[in-house]
């Protein structure tokens, strides 16, 4: 994995290095072209920020990227491996990829324990005792390890949503995909989450995170994709970004949600 620290802010990936390739990706759902052409690559340990308004594609995108959607056109390589509808490759390519959800998606009648050490014991075959000491480890570093015995329905917003994200990890993901994770929280909540995910970050996870928290994405990410309409519009450093859009559309996005 790469060091997050010499990753310069503006690094763009070659073929050999890219962690996830997108090319020419197109996706609909009937008769509306969710995805258009779309053609994105991500280095190893680059963290990227995905806005732009509602029903733009964002989180459409990063569901392909795992095969909760699959797409209808184009290429998707994910950490080498080459996403078909395959039930081989799927359970491949999703062994690597993490993803946090908007709704938590936690079992409510599981412990926070028994939600991290289910996938690692059924999936990979972990004992039990060696899944709890990493469950354990996990939820030390999302700074929730006196909660490991409670119900998710037992915890605020933010503290599932760190369950979320040490359930995720749980699996020693090579990529972690965030969709939306703070929209669903009570705003003093949004800052416990994002300090986790930062952490994540600066530890040097590749992660491609589809958010509004534009501090986050000033302060993270290696580059901010803006898309509207199912189509990438532009994408740069978080500076070069929020400082001199390039597009028309970019700016009324930007103009409106900067605002508030």
């Amino acid at each position: 994995m790469s060091d997050a620290a010499s990753q310069p802010r503006d690094a763009r990936p070659t073929g050999a290095d890219a962690a996830v390739v997108l090319e020419g990706v197109q996706k609909w759902f009937g008769d509306f072209h969710v995805l258009r052409n779309i053609s994105l690559q991500v280095a190893e340990g680059e963290k990227i920020v995905i806005c732009g308004p509602s029903g733009s594609g964002k989180s459409t995108l990063i569901r392909c990227l795992n095969g909760l959607e699959t797409h209808d056109g184009g290429r998707i390589v994910v950490d080498g491996t080459l996403l078909t509808r395959d039930l081989r490759t799927l359970e491949k390519i999703r062994s690597e990829v993490g993803m946090v959800f908007q709704s938590f998606n936690l079992f409510p009648h599981l412990s926070v324990l028994d939600n991290l050490c289910l996938a690692p014991t059924w999936v990979r075959g972990v004992k039990r005792a060696d899944a709890e000491k990493a469950a354990l480890s996990l939820l030390e570093r999302v700074r929730i390890a006196d909660q490991a015995k409670k119900l998710p329905g037992q915890l605020s917003g933010g503290q599932q949503q760190r369950v979320a994200i040490a359930r995720a990890l749980a699996m020693n993901p090579r990529i972690m995909l965030f969709d939306e994770p703070t929209s669903a929280l009570d705003p003093e909540m949004v800052k416990e989450v994002l300090d986790v995910m930062t952490e994540l970050a600066e530890q040097g996870m590749t992660m491609l995170v589809v958010t509004h928290e534009m501090g986050f994405a000033r302060a993270v990410a290696d580059r901010v994709v803006f898309m509207d309409k199912g189509e990438i519009v532009e994408a740069g450093t978080p500076e070069a970004l929020f400082e001199a859009p390039r597009h028309e559309r970019t700016r009324a996005f930007l103009s409106q949600i900067l605002e508030h």
